[in-house]
């Protein structure tokens, strides 16, 4: 991987209301180009506010959040965010436009002609395994929730961004389909050369699908590494109990298998 990172926390403290919430209590954090790093937690760790912060939908109170190497306080937030794809739990189609005109939304702002764009909203069809004749004039209503996601992250690489933010991406589809979509996103990922940051409270989803984990507890980055290194030389007992649920799960399977139900 690239020495310099393509997203970096530098000392960032990030509180609401009055000040007295903490949300983030001192991040530091770097994100390699082409990884693709999980953010695990519990609720109200932080995870949501940090991904936030990397296309300014929120500012941080203290340190520096820097995008390319730049402090992304120095960017226009709109095209900041279009050099940014984002997929989340829900998707967020919409439902008076074609599947073809929701892909096609940032190119078009960005000012790329109707046939280039007709070309891109096929290729990306393809690429999410969705066949571009039988859906690219389909409405949202139309779909089922894995199509509809895949969708969203057509739409989210639409620009050709090298950049993607994921907030619970899967969470609301049932476990095939999950599994199936999350697989298929790790395939593009690799193929296109993305830089993904991706919040899951899915412990499984994290150790399967990411390169590296960041462990947010109470504000706080407590831990980070590969699955491999936090599934067996975890240091901090929190981050034990939390690696333990994938482990579980695996020896249950074994069990199940071995005696024949």
């Amino acid at each position: 991987m690239d020495s310099a990172p393509a997203i970096e926390f530098d000392n960032v403290f990030k509180r609401f209301g009055d000040g007295r919430v903490v949300a983030l209590d001192r991040i530091s954090l770097r994100v390699a180009p082409r990884e693709f790093l999980a953010v695990v937690g519990p609720s109200g760790s932080g995870k949501t506010t940090l991904l936030r912060l990397i296309n300014r939908l929120a500012e941080p109170s203290e340190g520096i959040v820097r995008f390319a190497g730049k402090d992304v306080q120095s960017a226009d937030p709109i095209m900041l965010r279009r050099r940014i794809g984002y997929v989340f739990q829900g998707v967020g189609l919409f439902p008076h436009m074609t599947v073809a005109e929701n892909i096609a939304i940032t190119p078009r702002l960005l000012g790329w002609d109707k046939g280039k764009r007709a070309a891109r909203v096929d290729e990306l069809l393809a690429l999410v395994r969705l066949a571009p004749a039988d859906y690219r004039d389909r409405f949202p209503r139309e779909l089922s929730g894995g199509e509809r996601q895949r969708v969203g992250v057509a739409r989210a690489i639409a620009a050709a961004p090298q950049v993607v933010l994921m907030d619970e991406p899967f969470g609301a589809l049932d476990p095939l389909t999950r599994d199936a979509v999350g697989q298929d996103y790790r395939r593009l990922h690799d193929e296109l050369g993305l830089t993904t940051v991706m919040i899951t409270h899915d412990m499984l989803e994290a150790v399967l699908l990411a390169d590296r984990i960041a462990v947010l507890h109470e504000g706080r980055l407590i831990e980070e590494g590969t699955p491999h290194k936090l599934m067996t030389a975890a240091g901090h007992a929190y981050v034990r109990e939390l690696m333990q649920t994938p482990r579980t799960q695996a020896a249950r399977l074994r069990r199940l298998m071995e005696d024949g139900g």
